[in-house]
């Protein structure tokens, strides 16, 4: 189905419109040239007819006026036929074509006896609307003038009009349903290159491709250029903002691992309160510099043209990690992650947010971890279960509140599911706690789907 802001509508509504017009003006004018063509081989054919009677009119002596012959055309000697002659005198009608029977031509008496034909439109018999033509003879030998008149139905012309219109008319609707279909033939040719660089852009944004390739027409080719370009750019730009975001925590942790060594040289000179305090205001820096770290990072990658990533590979890789990390507690990992499930997104990405939820999960589970993924409506949701102790229902809206943490004898900064909401936010997606089936938390991911 065709949009209606479609620009192959538009062309295609436009050229049917001008075809349209084109060959309505074109039938309008070849069905005038017919008329007028067929009337000029009527009136062709009735001079023909007021020559020959005026050439057949004598009077031998002193006699009366006699027609030595009349027009042979079979038409004029049946009734009514449509075709008609007549020769009027000062008296009236003196002959007339059989064609008439018992009815005589009325003729206007404005026309002057110059002895040129005349054009008329006069009544006939039974009303017929008549093209007549007149010219008013003289005989050499006889006193006075004639008038000869020679007429033809006008329904005949009309006909043979109609009948043309109609013909000029089935044969112009054709001739515009194959124009039609050539200009929509022609528009898709013509649209190929856009159909072409519409698929390129999707398959930039699915990551199949990392450019746009190919010729194409010169119309066209500087907005492939430019799109190209723009695209390195936007990479140049987001690996400027990894790196100068790795710079900043560079900067700021070496001064904070220098600030911890003076830290511990007070707690050796026996200033244990200050040093204490030192300690903690140092570890909350550090803390907030690793969120706001991953934001920025995040923040720079949203979005980026053609970022797909596969997220089997990425779960597979984290559990190894884990799995050496808390190798004494012999955790048992269930994991049942399609290898057809995709993120659209950064890579760095989705391992921080499963990187973040696997091992929350291993710091609180007994013994068992699930990871299971499912694909609906263009939405990713990746669910990481424990069999830990849990969290009660008003504690796990507060669980994602940067800094929170439930208990102090487990490691942690109490920021890994704030950083999990914040990039999956970012990304439009969302991060769900619950109750696991298998006894502790769950953690549902939501996130755009490749």
């Amino acid at each position: 189905m065709i949009a209606v802001n479609s620009l192959r509508l538009r062309l295609l509504v436009g050229a049917a419109i001008w075809i349209v017009l084109a060959l309505a003006v074109a039938g309008t004018l070849l069905a005038a040239l017919f008329r007028g063509h067929v009337e000029r081989r009527l009136e062709a054919e009735l001079a023909t007819q007021l020559e020959q009677i005026a050439a057949a009119l004598e009077r031998p002596g002193a006699g009366s006026l006699i027609l030595t012959h009349q027009p042979s055309d079979p038409r004029l000697r049946k009734p009514y036929s449509g075709f008609y002659w007549q020769v009027d005198g000062a008296e009236g009608p003196i002959f007339r074509s059989r064609s008439l029977w018992d009815v005589a031509l009325r003729l206007p008496t404005e026309t002057s006896p110059d002895g040129k034909v005349h054009r008329h439109r006069i009544t006939g018999p039974e009303g017929q609307q008549l093209i007549a033509l007149d010219r008013t003879v003289t005989l050499a030998d006889a006193p006075g003038a004639y008038r000869v008149v020679a007429a033809t139905d006008e329904t005949e012309l009309t006909a043979a009009a109609a009948a043309f219109t109609r013909t000029l008319a089935i044969s112009l609707g054709v001739l515009a349903v194959a124009l039609v279909a050539a200009v929509a033939i022609q528009v898709q040719v013509g649209l190929k290159p856009l159909h072409r660089l519409r698929a390129g852009v999707a398959a930039i944004r699915e990551g199949r491709i990392k450019r746009l390739e190919g010729s194409f027409p010169t119309e066209t080719q500087p907005l492939v250029e430019d799109l190209n370009a723009l695209l390195q750019r936007n990479e140049e730009v987001v690996a400027r903002g990894r790196t100068q975001a790795g710079n900043l925590a560079h900067g700021l942790k070496t001064p904070l691992s220098i600030l911890a060594n003076e830290v511990d040289r007070l707690a050796a000179d026996g200033a244990s309160q200050l040093s204490a305090a030192m300690r903690g205001q140092i570890a909350t820096m550090r803390q907030q510099i690793d969120y706001h770290l991953a934001r920025t990072r995040a923040a720079a990658a949203f979005d980026v043209p053609g970022a797909r990533v596969p997220v089997a590979p990425s779960v597979a890789a984290i559990h190894r990690t884990l799995a050496r990390l808390y190798v004494d507690r012999e955790l048992q990992f269930a994991i049942e992650i399609p290898a057809d499930h995709v993120f659209r997104g950064e890579q760095q990405d989705l391992e921080e947010m499963l990187g973040n939820l696997m091992e929350n999960a291993c710091k609180w589970a007994r013994g068992r971890i699930a990871a299971t993924s499912r694909h609906d409506d263009g939405l990713l949701t990746i669910t990481i279960e424990d069999d830990g102790p849990g969290l009660a229902h008003e504690q796990q809206g507060h669980a994602l509140v940067p800094g929170a943490r439930f208990d102090d004898n487990v490691p942690g900064t109490g920021l890994g599911l704030a950083i999990v909401r914040d990039l999956a936010t970012l990304y439009n997606g969302s991060i769900k706690l619950g109750s696991s089936t298998l006894g502790g938390l769950r953690a549902e991911l939501i996130l755009p789907a490749g």
